[in-house]
């Protein structure tokens, strides 16, 4: 690819990240196509290219502040994944990633095959459920079922936690962004994280 082309590929890019930083847009595939709407051009860059683009403008804007948080959001996901012992929790995201801005959550998978023993136990710990719901998700013609619960942390945090049939633990996905695997933080590993290097960044080079 010549180097207009590589600019251009650029530009787009860092347009489609400005939508997604900014609110604009929520997913990466219309954020693309209005980026390249927007910009004039047929060419529409990689998810992973976008992602570089979203990470950069976030560090441009939230610059010392984002490390610090990171941290809390570690911390805070650690105290969330200890009530949830027992389910196994796994840390994904941008949490995980290292790789959040100012609208990020936490995000936590949890294994489980009756959502609503997770749900009981969340409200004995006192956290605030703002939403609970069964989503649905069709990739290549199959259809797979999670139990998805909103809650608001005490440090005013968001968290959603993804509850799967116990059956998938041992499966692995991948991610449609950076394309590699969903590896995520076990409890033990992020205690240990936050130890040894509490903003250590999870991303393909």
């Amino acid at each position: 690819m010549d180097v207009d082309s590589l600019r251009l590929r650029k530009r787009i890019a860092r347009e489609a990240a400005s939508l997604l930083y900014f609110g604009v847009e929520k997913e990466y595939k219309q954020a693309k196509l209005e980026a390249a709407k927007i910009v004039k051009s047929k060419f529409l860059p990689t998810n992973f290219e976008v992602a570089l683009e979203l990470d950069e403008i976030a560090e441009e804007n939230e610059a010392s502040a984002r490390k610090e948080r990171l941290i809390q959001m570690r911390k805070e996901a650690l105290k969330l994944m200890q009530v949830l012992k027992a389910y196994k929790p796994l840390l994904i995201g941008s949490v995980w990633r290292g790789t959040i801005y100012y609208d990020s959550d936490v995000d936590i998978v949890a294994y489980h095959d009756e959502p609503e023993d997770i749900l009981k136990i969340l409200n004995q710990n006192h956290l605030k459920i703002t939403r609970a719901e069964w989503v649905t998700v069709t990739k290549k013609g199959k259809s797979k079922k999670s139990f998805h619960v909103y809650a608001q942390l005490p440090v005013n945090e968001k968290a959603e936690i993804k509850i799967v049939p116990s059956l998938e633990i041992s499966k692995k996905e991948k991610c449609e962004i950076y394309g590699d695997e969903i590896i995520g933080l076990s409890l033990q590993k992020l205690e240990k994280l936050l130890k040894e290097n509490p903003t250590q960044r999870f991303v393909p080079s």
